[in-house]
């Protein structure tokens, strides 16, 4: 009769024990699984350094410096005629084939014959691509 006493109370023992966590908690948020009572890690990615940015480079610096030029002073400049940049483009928007046309149309005349021949190669190659491919093709 003890000795079936002391069996149970042992088997109570090492039911306790076996439930009880075999890794702490911190330890045990890694670990996916255990396998023959070893934690299967997790790799843990850490979150990207925040960049270092430049605060002050030209672009940031004169964001926005013309905005007021029309109140201040008497609407008599147009804030296109500020940008810098090709003629064909001052002022205006459009997609890759529409500007070629443009540029072909203000500028064809004076270009050299190896880059006239290489912009009319790519309004055809754009024409078609887009007569293809376009918003309107469903």
């Amino acid at each position: 009769m003890a000795a079936m006493a002391a069996k149970r109370w042992w088997w109570a023992a090492a039911r306790d024990f076996l439930s009880r966590p075999f890794f702490p908690p911190e330890a045990r948020r890694l670990c996916s699984s255990t396998s023959a009572g070893l934690p299967k890690v997790r790799h843990v990615r850490e979150p990207p350094r925040p960049k270092e940015v430049d605060r002050w480079t030209e672009k940031r610096a004169l964001f926005g410096v013309y905005d007021n030029i029309g109140i201040l002073g008497d609407f008599m400049v147009h804030p296109k005629e500020l940008i810098k940049g090709p003629a064909w483009l001052r002022g205006w928007k459009g997609n890759e084939l529409q500007r070629c046309i443009r540029k072909k149309k203000i500028v064809g005349d004076r270009m050299f014959l190896e880059d006239y021949h290489n912009l009319n190669k790519r309004i055809r190659y754009l024409y078609s691509r887009f007569n293809r491919y376009g918003k309107h093709r469903h």
